[in-house]
C-alpha cells in the first residue's frame, strides 16, 4: 500500500513539475528517468534467466502426472485469462477513454541533459532460451552446484529489485509525467488511468466468478461457498501484494475447501510461482490501453496478440515475488514484441503498480481452483496409496 501511495505522489509531483517548474528542473528529472530506464532494461533479461532457470531446475522430479497436469492447468488458465482480457479490452477501452490517442508518444519538447546507455548482456528471447537450456540441463544432470548458483542469482536480482529498482520507480514515473505535463497531455492520461484500472479490477472479479462457477458446477460443489472459503487468501494478498507471502493463508483455505493435505502442499506453493492469471489480465489490459494511447503502435488483432499472450504465460514463471515483479518481467517482452518505447514502458509500470494488490489477490484465489481440480484427478489415488508418486 505504501508503494501505491508513493506511485501516486510520483505521478502528481511529476505533473506539477512539468506544469510549473523551470525547464532545467524538468530536464534534470528526465535525465534521472533515462538512467533508471536503462537500469530496468539491463535487469530484465537477468530476471528471466535466473528466475526461469531456477524455477525449472527446482520442479520436483518424482511428481509425474500431478506436476504435469498442475502446470498445464496453470498455463491454460493464464493464457485463457489473457486472451479474454484482450478481447474485452479492445471493445471496452475505446468506449471508456476515446480521447487518449497520442498521449503515449515520447516527449519532443524537452530532452534530458545527457543519455546514459547500459546495454543488456543479452536479449529477452536469448535469456528465455538460455533459461530453458540451463533449467532442463540442471534438472537432468542433477547439478546441485549450478542449481545453487542460479538460486543465489535469484536472491541477488530480487534484492536489486526490492532495494533499488522498485523504490525508485516513483521517481521514474515522475519523469514521464513531467514530460507529459510539459507537452500538455497529462490530464487526458490521468483520466484514462481511472477507466483502465476500473476495467482491470472488474475483469479480475468476472474471471474469478467464471472459475468458481465452472469448477463448482462440474465438481458438484457450491461455487459461492468455495469462493467464500478462499476470501481470506484474497484479502491477505490485497495487503501483502505477494503470492509467496500469502502461501500460508492460501494453504489453510484450500484445505478448508476439502483438498487433501498432500495435494494442497504440492499445488499451492507451485502455483504461487507459475499461476498468474490475475497479473496476466492486468498486463494484457494495460498493454492494450497503452497501445490505444500510441498511434504509432496501434491495437493489434487477436492473431498478432495471441503469440504475445503465449509468451507472457511463460515469462510469468520468471516473475519475482516482490511487488511489481510481474510487470518487471513482462516489459522486456512488450518492448521486443510490441515495440514499446520508454514512455509506454513507464505508463505500463504505473498502471500495473496501481492495481498490483488486486492482481495478486486474483492469482492466489485462482490457485484454489487448480487445487480443487487436482484433488478431483488425484485425491482418491493418493488417499488409497499415500506413498504413490502421482
Amino acid at each position: 500500500m505504501k508503494m501505491i501511495l508513493k506511485l501516486v505522489v510520483g505521478m502528481l509531483a511529476g505533473a506539477l513539475i512539468g506544469l510549473y517548474a523551470p525547464d532545467g528542473i524538468v530536464q534534470l528529472l528526465l535525465t534521472v528517468q533515462v538512467v533508471i530506464g536503462q537500469l530496468i532494461k539491463f535487469t530484465i533479461p537477468l530476471i528471466i534467466l535466473f528466475y526461469i532457470t531456477n524455477g525449472i531446475a527446482s520442479l520436483p522430479r518424482n511428481s509425474g502426472r500431478l506436476l504435469g497436469r498442475t502446470v498445464g492447468f496453470a498455463y491454460g488458465s493464464t493464457i485463457t485469462a489473457g486472451t479474454l482480457a484482450f478481447l474485452v479490452a479492445v471493445v471496452v477501452l475505446p468506449l471508456l477513454a476515446p480521447e487518449v490517442a497520442g498521449v503515449g508518444e515520447e516527449s519532443s519538447s524537452l530532452a534530458p541533459f545527457f543519455e546514459l546507455s547500459i546495454p543488456p548482456l543479452f536479449g529477452v528471447i536469448s535469456a528465455l532460451v538460455a533459461a530453458f537450456v540451463f533449467g532442463i540441463g540442471i534438472s537432468a544432470n542433477r547439478s546441485e552446484t549450478l542449481k545453487s548458483v542460479f538460486a543465489e542469482g535469484c536472491d541477488i536480482i530480487e534484492r536489486l529489485l526490492s532495494k533499488v529498482i522498485i523504490p525508485i520507480l516513483p521517481l521514474y514515473i515522475a519523469g514521464v509525467f513531467a514530460a507529459m505535463a510539459a507537452d500538455g497531455s497529462v490530464f487526458v492520461t490521468l483520466r484514462a488511468f481511472g477507466a483502465v484500472l476500473l476495467l482491470v479490477v472488474a475483469m479480475h472479479w468476472v474471471w474469478l466468478s467464471v472459475l468458481f462457477i465452472v469448477t463448482g458446477m462440474l465438481n458438484g460443489r457450491s461455487p459461492l461457498k468455495l469462493l467464500r472459503t478462499m476470501l481470506p487468501a484474497y484479502f491477505t494478498a490485497l495487503g501483502t501484494m505477494s503470492s509467496a507471502a500469502t502461501i500460508p493463508v492460501t494453504l489453510r483455505q484450500v484445505k478448508e475447501a476439502k483438498v487433501s493435505g498432500p495435494i494442497a502442499n504440492f499445488v499451492v506453493p507451485l502455483c504461487a510461482n507459475i499461476h498468474l492469471s490475475g497479473s496476466t489480465i492486468t498486463i494484457v489490459t494495460c498493454a492494450s490501453a497503452v497501445m490505444l494511447m500510441s498511434p504509432e503502435v496501434g491495437l493489434p488483432g487477436l492473431g498478432d496478440m495471441f503469440p504475445v499472450i503465449l509468451m507472457l504465460g511463460i515469462i510469468m514463471i520468471a516473475a519475482p515475488g516482490a511487488p511489481g515483479g510481474a510487470v518487471m518481467s513482462a516489459v522486456g517482452l512488450l518492448s521486443s514484441m510490441l515495440g514499446f518505447n520508454e514512455t509506454q514502458v513507464a505508463l505500463m509500470i504505473a498502471l500495473y503498480l496501481a492495481q498490483d494488490s488486486f492482481g495478486t489477490a486474483t492469482n492466489v484465489t485462482g490457485d484454489g481452483v487448480i487445487a480443487l481440480w487436482m484433488e478431483r484427478f488425484f485425491g482418491a489415488e493418493i488417499a488409497s496409496n499415500p506413498d504413490s508418486k502421482a
